[in-house]
């Protein structure tokens, strides 16, 4: 059972892990071993995780997530499969975590009056600039 947070906990049953071989330096190991972690969660399919959240979780994770709903993170920036492991786990539950919080509501407000008056008045001084700056016809011609 993983924690993420006191109201939610993941069976460790539902995460999957994949050991690939990572790029990058590792020595005259770097063929042999598979060091990187392929962690896949079934956002869509998990019993543990709210509808809200896993919409959210969903968003939050963009083209992470198949379009069957399987979350997919890649983890590869350690040498060792078990840091890499502890890595992918640590990222799914911060995303889990912070989809579990929900979106502020966005309170509307409308400017002040002096701040509108502000506004129009830099708008006239900026015409008038411009104005100035035209080519005056001479009476003459």
């Amino acid at each position: 059972m993983i924690q993420i947070t006191p109201a939610i906990a993941i069976h460790e049953d539902e995460i999957k892990f994949d050991f690939i071989r990572a790029s990058g330096p590792g020595g005259q190991n770097v063929n042999k071993v598979a060091s990187a972690v392929q962690l896949r969660f079934n956002v869509k399919g998990s019993p543990c995780i709210h509808e809200d959240i896993k919409r959210r979780l969903i968003s939050l994770a963009g083209r992470r997530v198949t379009r069957h709903g399987i979350l997919i993170i890649d983890a590869r920036r350690f040498r060792t499969q078990e840091k890499n492991r502890k890595d992918a786990i640590d990222r799914l539950t911060e995303m889990i975590t912070s989809a579990a919080e929900p979106p502020k509501h966005r309170v509307k407000t409308r400017p002040t009056i002096s701040g509108v008056e502000r506004r129009l008045e830099s708008k006239h001084r900026e015409t008038r600039k411009k104005r100035s700056r035209q080519f005056v016809r001479s009476h003459e011609e």
